[in-house]
C-alpha cells in the first residue's frame, strides 16, 4: 500500500483558508478549466473563483438550464449538458469538447450524489458509484486528447466518507444488502484509488492526479437525506438550524483544497496523493477524533493502494469501454 507520499508539506493554509485565500495573487488568464457539478454548492465556488482568477472554465451539467442561471454573470463559464449516469451523454459531451480543439488545464471531478436510496442506472449499475466514479472515469479517459497537451491537472473530489467502505470486489453494484451510507463510501474510495492510478499511468506525460476531502459543509449534497436524520446525526434542529457551525466549512472554504490541488505550485513534481485543508494528508489513525461526525482525520490504506487502483482502473475500463491508456 502507498502511504509513503501521504505527510503533510506545510502549505501555510488550513480549515478556515477559503478559495479566494488559495487563489490571492494567483493569475489564471489564459487557463481552461472544466468543473463538472460546478454550477452548485462547492462546484460554484470553484467556479466563482477560478473565473475570478482570469480562467475560463466550462461547467458540464445534467441541469444545464439551471446551471445557466446559477451562473448568471459569472464572468468566464460556459455551461454544456452531461449527465454522468449515462455513458452516452458522458461520449457526447466529450465529442462536442474535442471538436472545440481546446486543451484542458485543470479538470476538476466535483459532482457527486450522496446516500441516496437504491438507484439503478445504465445496465443496473448502482448510482453511487456509476455517477461519483464511473462517470469521472470515463469523462477523463475520453477527454484524454484534451488532457494531455496542456499537462493538466486532474482533481477527483472524493470525501473523509471513503473511510466507510474499501472496494467491494465481489458486489460492487451492490445487488445484495444495498447500504446508501457504506455504497458512498465505496464510490468514495473509488475516487481516490481512480487519481492514485491515474497519476501512476500519467505522470510521464506530464498529467498529474489527486484526490482531496474538501471538508464537511451544509450544501444541495445533502439532498437525498431526509431532515430527522440530518437531526439525528446532530446536524441540525428542528428549525433546520445547525447546530455546531464549527463543525462545518463554508462552501468558500470547502471550495479551497480543491481550487488548490488544482493550482498550487506547491504541489508541483507531486501527485496521487489525497489532501485535506489545503495540504496532503496523513494516513489516517484508529482512535483520532474528528470534526465529521467521528470519521477520522486522513486516508484509509485501502484508498491508497497501487494494487487495488490498477484493479479498479481494469474493472472501470471494462464497465465503460473506455481506456485512453490501452496497448
Amino acid at each position: 500500500m502507498n502511504t509513503s507520499a501521504q505527510h503533510k508539506i506545510g502549505s501555510g493554509l488550513g480549515a478556515t483558508s477559503t478559495a479566494e485565500d488559495v487563489l490571492r495573487g494567483v493569475d489564471l488568464t489564459g487557463k481552461l478549466a472544466l468543473v463538472t457539478g460546478g454550477y452548485s454548492g462547492l462546484g460554484l465556488e470553484t467556479t466563482r473563483a477560478l473565473t475570478a482568477a482570469g480562467a475560463r472554465v466550462v461547467v458540464p451539467a445534467r441541469r444545464p438550464d439551471a446551471a445557466r442561471e446559477a451562473l448568471a454573470g459569472v464572468d468566464g463559464a460556459e455551461v454544456d449538458e452531461l449527465d454522468l449516469g449515462d455513458l452516452e451523454s458522458v461520449r457526447a459531451f466529450a465529442e462536442r469538447f474535442l471538436a472545440s480543439g481546446r486543451a484542458l488545464d485543470i479538470v476538476i471531478g466535483n459532482a457527486g450524489i450522496m446516500a441516496c436510496p437504491e438507484t439503478r442506472v445504465g445496465p443496473g449499475w448502482e448510482a453511487q458509484f456509476a455517477t461519483n466514479h464511473l462517470g469521472h472515469f470515463a469523462l477523463v479517459n475520453r477527454l484524454w486528447p484534451a488532457i494531455e497537451p496542456g499537462g493538466a491537472r486532474v482533481v477527483s473530489v472524493s470525501s473523509r466518507g471513503h473511510q466507510l467502505s474499501g472496494v467491494r470486489w465481489d458486489d460492487v453494484h451492490w445487488r445484495q444488502g444495498y447500504d446508501k451510507w457504506r455504497a458512498y463510501g465505496q464510490a468514495k474510495t473509488a475516487n481516490v484509488l481512480f487519481a492514485v492510478h491515474l497519476d501512476a499511468l500519467a505522470r510521464d506525460r506530464g498529467v498529474r492526479a489527486f484526490a482531496l476531502h474538501p471538508g464537511g459543509i451544509i450544501t444541495p449534497l445533502q439532498r437525498h437525506l431526509a431532515q430527522q436524520e440530518m437531526i439525528d446525526r446532530g446536524w441540525i434542529d428542528e428549525n433546520g438550524t445547525v447546530l455546531h457551525p464549527e463543525q462545518f466549512k463554508s462552501p468558500q472554504q470547502g471550495a479551497a483544497t480543491q481550487v488548490w490541488a488544482a493550482t498550487s505550485h506547491r504541489l508541483d513534481g507531486l501527485g496521487g496523493v489525497y489532501l485535506e485543508d489545503c495540504d496532503i494528508a496523513e494516513p489516517a489513525r484508529e482512535g483520532l477524533e474528528s470534526r465529521d461526525g467521528g470519521l477520522t482525520e486522513g486516508v484509509k490504506p485501502w484508498a491508497t493502494d497501487p494494487a487495488e487502483a490498477a484493479r479498479l482502473w481494469d474493472l472501470s475500463a471494462e464497465l465503460t469501454g473506455v481506456n485512453a491508456f490501452a496497448a
